[in-house]
């Protein structure tokens, strides 16, 4: 930094969020007292709601309300309170006699505008501005007290600021008030200025204020006069966000924006700095900082006149309550003036004209207006046109209402191919239509009108394209028990490898289990899964989980379903017509009727939604997926058969004869291997339902009662509790011995297995099989699947590994949920 540019003045300009009380004084104190800066120029606002209350207090003297004096005597309590925590006995006695002073004099300008019943405008701008004079007289006080800054001089901007009122506001008289400013500082420049906010004079010398959004104006006003090498306009957010976080929670700080930008912003509603604020600034090319005086170490964002950002977009923003005006008609082309008619009409009336849209056939022109306009302006353009109307030339004035203009601001976009193609695209996908649609040459400012009710929506899904990930997703996790636990810790432990190495933006927004669930609008804190559910749980409601994780303002909603619930999976179908993503291990979908499971191929077909279940076959291991890969390169499968029950396969590796098949049943249930009812793995009715699934994917119309099962459930134990079960099933171990003997003696083994052939044949049961078959030599728990093909039909291809377990099917889960990013445009 040259000496120069230390020598110089720099602004610091406080809002009433930042001077609400005292504890806001002391903040605003410790930030000026850090800078280190040899020139401080300080403006403050009224304390928060101050200004409004000394408008209020004219209302009601107007009203001849016998309740100004109590609310007047209530401002007056709320600054002794402030000044008695801040300052010394005698400072505090000092402050407030000059509060007193004031009391007096506003007392009789109240007492008077009752007895008129009216309050001119001078007499408004009177009052108002006392807010500023009494918040710069206490900050004042303080930070001399606290001498930590030398040389602090009061400033009331009356003496100093001279603006005449017009048409387009206040205009700085310039010269006088540069003379009148240098007489008042000393030859000796003090080392901080306070400097009251929003309040000047008009050339009679008569108060007056800045209007809305004067303190900021103040800032930029004493930064011209004052030659500063910056200003800093603090408030009570980080900076300047790309778009309204009430409305877009993953609204974001923009780092820098330029002079231009930040007055298109501005225009469209956003929340950055009023564009006529910026004037004197802008003129004088001096940086402009928005800072949070409740965060001071946050950089906040820079409005210059060359930003260094390297964003496209810097905001998204919206103007609503708006309608459209469309004049139409053949005799409209190629007639020059047109336009000048409509918008010469327009403005006799003092309608104001928002946005202008025209093709270029000439056949139409439409603006957008104020919708409190919306009839007037009907009527005065019917009586404009009356002739071509009445003749036919111009067929129509329309008046569409209830409409919003969504702006997408950034000098990034110009000369960027495919910025309007992302704007589009993203309202294309979230369903929105638009009716209009703006765009200057400078490309700055890309506008589209939409129906006023999916605002939200397109400020939610615009910004989302430009500011999120592309690749970030809504999840919901259906059932955290035994495989959903292990998915959900899983996530924890990549979810920020996915985020730094791919942009993949895994958001765990619910997580739902039979009675309880656990929603978060920015996401679940996946290390802590347990805690948040545990400790921050509701009661269960499926609709409701599932509006929560679908939400506009994110690109995609998935929905991951670790249950084995018939009536979740009965919900499949609504939620893919509703472009909601699945990827589930259930099932219970998949393997139910027919009718049901096509019905869920033509909803994934009509909405784009993506529908994954390779774990429902196999866990972790590629079956699905291989059978696809066979069947979409034109390889005809004449039949699929395996071992797909990690249970059975278990049972029978280690069933020697030896030990009695009931005792190694219940020894399995002991360790975990089985369902907490072992009849749900010996009925034979899991290996069905994968079978049904394979033979679907084959393009088979199977339904369960096709599969043909034999079923290890004696017929009198199908009643009962699993451990009557258990009990009974002892009864049966001779006749599996005799059988296991049997298929020893002819050099075999058993083995549970199922297998479906393109003649639509499915079958499922304990089989002979040679010891030198594939399914004859495998580990204790997995599964094996071998497909017989044109291809591979001397030497069938097989799949074989673990095919249960929690880790393993969590795995193909994720797997799953991985392969759902790349299909989203994800690159792993």
């Amino acid at each position: 930094m040259s000496s120069s540019d230390t020598q110089s003045w720099v602004v610091h300009k406080f809002g009433g969020s930042s001077v609400a009380d005292a504890r806001c004084f002391e903040r605003v104190a410790a930030i000026v007292e850090a800078q280190h800066r040899p020139r401080l120029a300080i403006v403050l606002s009224a304390c928060k709601g101050v200004t409004d209350g000394l408008l209020e207090l004219v209302t009601l003297a107007e009203e001849q309300n016998a309740g100004w004096p109590q609310r007047l005597a209530g401002l007056r309590q709320r600054h002794a309170a402030i000044a008695v925590a801040l300052l010394d006995q005698q400072a505090a006695a000092e402050y407030l006699a000059e509060f007193d002073r004031d009391v007096t004099d506003l007392t009789g300008v109240l007492q008077t505008t009752s007895i008129m019943r009216s309050a001119a405008q001078t007499v408004r701008d009177l009052c108002s501005g006392y807010g500023e004079i009494w918040s710069t007289r206490l900050f004042h006080r303080f930070v001399h007290r606290r001498g930590v800054i030398g040389g602090v001089q009061w400033l009331d901007a009356r003496r100093c600021v001279t603006v005449q009122w017009g048409p387009l506001g206040p205009a700085v008289q310039w010269q006088e008030s540069r003379h009148k400013l240098q007489a008042l500082l000393p030859a000796r420049a003090p080392v901080a200025l306070v400097i009251t906010g929003f309040i000047a004079s008009d050339p009679r010398g008569v108060q007056t204020t800045l209007g809305r959004n004067g303190s900021d104006f103040s800032a930029s006003i004493f930064g011209a006069l004052l030659d500063a090498a910056q200003i800093h306009i603090w408030t009570d957010v980080d900076g300047v966000l790309s778009a309204d976080p009430r409305r877009v929670p993953d609204a974001q700080v923009i780092d820098s924006l330029s002079y231009n930008e930040a007055m298109e912003l501005a225009y469209f509603g956003a929340k950055v700095i009023h564009p006529q604020t910026m004037a004197p600034a802008v003129g004088r090319d001096i940086p402009i900082w928005i800072r949070n005086s409740f965060a001071p170490d946050k950089p906040g964002t820079l409005i210059c006149a060359h930003p260094s950002s390297n964003l496209p977009v810097k905001g998204i923003t919206s103007i609503e309550d708006v309608a459209l005006v469309n004049l139409e008609g053949a005799g409209m082309i190629g007639v020059p003036g047109t336009a000048h008619r409509l918008f010469g009409a327009l403005r006799e009336e003092g309608i104001s004209v928002i946005l202008i849209s025209q093709g270029s056939s000439e056949h139409s022109i439409c603006c957008a207006i104020p919708q409190a306009q919306a009839a007037r302006a009907k009527s005065v353009l019917e009586a404009a046109f009356a002739r071509e109307l009445a003749e036919g030339q111009i067929q129509s004035v329309d008046v569409t209402p209830d409409l919003a203009i969504l702006a997408v601001v950034g000098d990034g976009m110009a000369g960027m191919p495919g910025v309007a193609g992302k704007v589009f695209g993203a309202l294309g996908h979230a369903h929105i239509n638009v009716r209009a649609i703006a765009q200057g040459a400078s490309e700055r400012n890309i506008s589209v009108v939409v129906d006023g009710r999916h605002a939200t929506r397109a400020l939610r899904a615009t910004h989302a394209s430009f500011y999120l990930s592309p690749h970030t997703l809504s999840i919901g996790v259906i059932g955290p028990g035994t495989v959903g636990r292990v998915l959900l810790d899983q996530l924890a432990s990549q979810r920020e490898r996915l985020a730094h190495e791919f942009k993949i933006d895994l958001r765990v927004r619910g997580i739902l289990r039979a009675r309880h669930m656990r929603l978060a609008d920015f996401g679940l804190q996946l290390p802590r899964w347990r805690e948040e559910l545990e400790q921050h749980a509701q009661p269960a409601d499926l609709q409701r989980f599932v509006e929560h994780v679908r939400v506009d303002y994110l690109p995609h909603t998935v929905l991951i379903d670790c249950s084995a619930d018939a009536e979740v999976a009965a919900h499949y179908r609504d939620w893919l017509a509703a472009g909601i993503h699945i990827v589930t291990p259930n099932k219970k979908a998949n393997s139910g009727t027919l009718a049901y499971y096509e019905s869920l191929k033509v909803a994934r077909r009509q909405s784009g939604a993506n529908y994954l279940y390779e774990t429902t076959v196999g866990a972790g291991l590629p079956v699905i997926q291989t059978l696809r890969d066979l069947r979409e390169t034109g390889d005809e499968i004449t039949r699929i058969e395996g071992i797909f029950s990690g249970t059975l396969a278990y049972l029978f590796n280690v069933y020697d004869g030896s030990t009695p098949f009931s005792a190694i049943v219940r020894e399995a249930k002991q360790r975990g291997y089985t369902e907490p009812d072992p009849r749900d793995d010996l009925s034979g009715t899991d290996v069905a339902r994968k079978l049904i699934i394979l033979g679907r994917e084959m393009g088979l119309p199977l339904e369960m009662s096709d599969v043909e099962v034999a079923s290890l459930v004696p017929q009198d134990l199908t009643a009962g509790s699993s451990e009557e079960f258990l009990a009974g099933l002892s009864r049966y171990d001779a006749p599996m011995k005799q059988r296991y003997e049997e298929a020893r003696a002819r050099a075999k083994v058993l083995r549970y297995v199922g297998a479906v052939s393109a003649d639509g044949r499915a079958t499922v049961g304990l089989v002979e099989l040679e010891q030198r078959h594939a399914f004859a030599n495998i580990a204790l728990t997995d599964n094996v699947v071998r497909f017989a093909t044109a291809r591979y039909c001397d030497n069938p291809l097989i799949v074989q590994g673990p095919g249960a377990g929690p880790a393993v099917t969590a795995g193909g889960v994720f797997a799953d949920l991985l392969r759902l990013t790349t299909y989203l445009g994800a690159r792993l």
